[in-house]
């Protein structure tokens, strides 16, 4: 009887074996597309990335390595300043000016009214517009003889600038572009403001809040988490500002749009220097993530969370 007891539970045991390696066998032949184009197109690109910047490589012939050659003639390099500069300089404006005007979107489409889904329809709808036609279309808007945008200007005795063909003007022109197309930004702060439980509007308005001391103690605290995630994934983005600089500008007038990726994009696929491309693709990383470590280590100071 206890023979058969235990040929039974061997049996069960060697069941449930083969049961989880069937289940083990399906997960993994499941996930395998997604591994697989992780590895072809993530793992092994970064790692040829990485080898190359220590190289000189042409596509051509076969590539030297060279050590630190490539990162040491970037500090040689007035272009590379003057491509940092200008991408700072569009991050810098152009994350808190967005921030603001979606939020203050978001703020008026959060409101009940009539009409209020063909609006926030209207205003998300540039976001999702590619950003070659995005481009072209701005190409248009900011034409210095015939452009739309110096017209309306025109119309109220103000005579509009050269636009793209101005040094001053190119950059405040590519920021206000970049605004305009932020609808994506206006909807997360939709779905963080109508978040907000209802019942801290009605305490604080039985404490004798107006509108502006609920924005100011209900509404702005408990955005922060949103504003917080606007900003980190702002930063990653602007930092990689390149279709509308290559398409619209090219970088000019005077290198006054040249950004770091358009920059890198030029030793990669005009002047076909890879292994110089690489290494400034790594030095952005290492800017782009030590700028992410920052943002999350200051967050705790001025991010709250909903207890």
């Amino acid at each position: 009887m206890s023979g058969q007891v235990q040929t039974s539970r061997i049996s069960a045991r060697r069941s449930r074996r083969g049961l989880a390696y069937q289940r083990a066998k399906t997960f993994y032949l499941m996930i395998s597309p997604w591994v697989f184009g992780f590895l072809l197109l993530t793992v092994i690109p970064v790692g040829a990335s990485l080898f190359l910047s220590f190289t000189q490589y042409d596509v051509v012939r076969p590539p030297v390595y060279t050590g630190l050659a490539n990162f040491g003639r970037m500090l040689q390099d007035p272009l590379i300043g003057k491509s940092l500069y200008n991408t700072l300089y569009y991050t810098v404006i152009v994350i808190p000016t967005s921030i603001v005007f979606t939020l203050g979107l978001a703020l008026l489409l959060n409101q009940e009214a009539h009409g209020n889904a063909f609006y926030r329809t209207a205003f998300y709808l540039p976001s999702i517009v590619p950003a070659v036609a995005n481009s072209v279309l701005w190409i248009w808007l900011l034409q210095p003889q015939w452009g739309l945008i110096n017209y309306l200007l025109h119309l109220v005795g103000i005579k509009g600038p050269a636009w793209l063909a101005s040094i001053t003007w190119a950059k405040p022109a590519l920021i206000m572009m970049a605004v305009w197309g932020s609808g994506s930004s206006m909807v997360i702060f939709l779905a963080g403001l109508q978040s907000i439980p209802e019942s801290l509007y009605e305490a604080a308005a039985m404490d004798g809040a107006g509108a502006v001391s609920k924005f100011r103690h209900v509404t702005l605290p408990l955005l922060t988490p949103t504003i917080f995630f606007q900003v980190v994934m702002g930063v990653i983005g602007s930092f990689q500002v390149f279709t509308a600089a290559y398409i619209m500008t090219g970088g000019g007038p005077v290198n006054a749009t040249l950004f770091y990726v358009l920059y890198l994009y030029r030793h990669a696929f005009v002047y076909m220097n890879m292994g110089y491309a690489s290494a400034m693709a790594w030095v952005l990383f290492i800017i782009v993530l030590a700028l992410t470590l920052v943002q999350f280590w200051v967050a705790p100071r001025w991010v709250q969370y909903e207890v």
